[in-house]
């Protein structure tokens, strides 16, 4: 080793003195762990120095390194982001922005003890589901109702309940795979029940249901397509036909709801989608359906029917591995409770405030924040405002979209990898940005930039990493 190598080896600064020199962050951090970063910063200069690189081994540089080292690994991995990519229910962005009454009932019940399942006025243990199924047969008219943590749940825990070990026909055109590779039939064969598809994928009539109808039949169920529409030369057969088929035989008609919804969505100018109140009046026995899509609040799945059924599932040893615990089961509450006040639920709920943005607003705050970003963003891009489609997303109402406005950023010099590379920045920032690149540009859909967060988008900006 020559004497060089020997004498900046030498230079460097034991573990001991670091620490010394480093109390307020052995506070913030524990013993532990600056200790491992330091040691695991002295072994990386010492490789280095081996390998005839050049060091910093002086001990404030040291010092914040290891400082950076240990901010950046205790950053929390989950990130709130913008969400520029034009879906608002985004599966990987979070699903539905919960209303500022369901944070405020999480954080109420998060920090101190409270009666989860316990009987005030009886003073002796509670269901846990009284806090919430009285508000559901409200709102859907159904007898009886339980929640547990995600719809593919609810459908889990209604067929190994109602249907095990025996059969239950559902069209092909039904069978559907959504996001994470999940299946109907996948989810159906670890319920305990077998399927039998009637049917075909574009045309399913009543005497197919009829015909596959036997002994062995638990129930039948419809399925909600979620994130695929068949369109042309179709038949499907109504919910009330269903529902009579079903009753005929003594046996259940279910409806997997998917998304899920409890307004009237073409009064505020929105694409139909049918409500938990109108598929249990067309007879249906129990729906299932999600509380993070079009309902607006947590990952929820809600089953509510028939108080026989719904009585049976709260029996089944499964409810209680699937429970909503107490900060999700208090926000959905506050969520449902929004939707008893019709006049302000638009205002209150994020997820409907997002989807009735109407495209004149969009496009005066494109034209307002167009040309602070293409200063910020300098001449290597070209910033300017284009019409594109929102999607409501989650696998709700899959082929209508949204009129929207979006800050279309181009590359000066017409490529798509400075574009990529921008894309790439966007998301390193503090509060990360995300858009999507299409034919050769990088959109940045504003519907889901509200204008009380305009500031902050625009101030992070000056912050972005090269």
């Amino acid at each position: 080793m020559n004497k060089n190598r020997q004498q900046q080896l030498r230079d460097l600064p034991s573990v001991s003195v670091i620490l010394d020199h480093m109390q307020s962050e052995v506070e913030l951090w524990g013993h532990d762990a600056v200790t491992r970063a330091a040691r695991g910063h002295l072994e990386a200069l010492r490789a280095a120095i081996q390998s005839d690189e050049s060091v910093a081994s002086d001990l404030s540089i040291i010092q914040q390194t290891i400082r950076d080292g240990l901010t950046a690994t205790s950053q929390p991995a989950l990130k709130s982001v913008f969400n520029l990519t034009g879906i608002v229910l985004h599966s990987n962005l979070g699903r539905a922005n919960l209303a500022d009454a369901a944070i405020d009932a999480m954080n109420r019940v998060a920090g101190s003890a409270n009666n989860l399942e316990y009987d005030l006025e009886k003073g002796q243990r509670g269901d846990r589901d009284s806090h919430i199924e009285s508000l559901i047969c409200e709102l859907t008219g159904a007898e009886a109702a339980t929640v547990i943590n995600n719809n593919a749940a609810a459908v889990l825990l209604t067929l190994n309940t109602l249907a095990l070990g025996k059969t239950v026909p559902v069209s092909r055109g039904e069978l559907v795979e959504i996001g994470g590779s999940f299946r109907v039939p996948d989810i159906m064969g670890r319920s305990g029940c077998s399927l039998v598809e009637v049917g075909t994928t574009n045309r399913t009539h009543l005497k197919d249901y009829a015909n596959a109808i036997d002994a062995d039949t638990a129930l039948l169920m419809r399925v909600h397509t979620s994130n695929y529409r068949i369109e042309g030369f179709t038949n499907t057969v109504p919910e009330s036909e269903l529902a009579t088929l079903a009753h005929e035989n003594q046996i259940p008609f279910v409806v997997d709801m998917g998304c899920g919804n409890l307004i009237d969505l073409k009064a505020l100018g929105l694409p139909h989608e049918a409500t938990a109140q109108q598929t249990l009046a067309h007879g249906a026995d129990l729906v299932l359906f999600s509380g993070d899509k079009l309902l607006g609040g947590p990952q929820a799945g809600i089953i509510a029917g028939r108080v026989d059924l719904i009585a049976r599932i709260k029996q089944n040893p499964l409810k209680r591995a699937l429970r909503l615990d107490k900060v999700t089961l208090a926000a959905l509450e506050a969520t449902l409770q929004l939707y008893r006040n019709p006049d302000e639920l638009v205002s209150r709920l994020p997820t409907l405030r997002l989807l009735t943005r109407a495209e004149d607003s969009i496009r005066e705050q494109a034209n307002r924040l167009a040309p602070k970003v293409s200063s910020l963003l300098g001449n290597q891009y070209g910033v300017d405002i284009a019409s594109v489609s929102s999607q409501i997303g989650s696998g709700a109402l899959p082929v209508e979209v949204l009129a929207s406005a979006a800050l279309s950023i181009t590359a000066a010099n017409g490529g798509d990898e400075p574009l990529r590379a921008l894309a790439q920045r966007l998301r390193r920032l503090p509060k990360p940005v995300i858009g999507r690149l299409h034919n050769g540009a990088l959109l940045l859909d504003l519907r889901c930039l509200e204008a009380i967060h305009e500031d902050a988008f625009i101030e992070q900006l000056t912050e972005l990493p090269q």
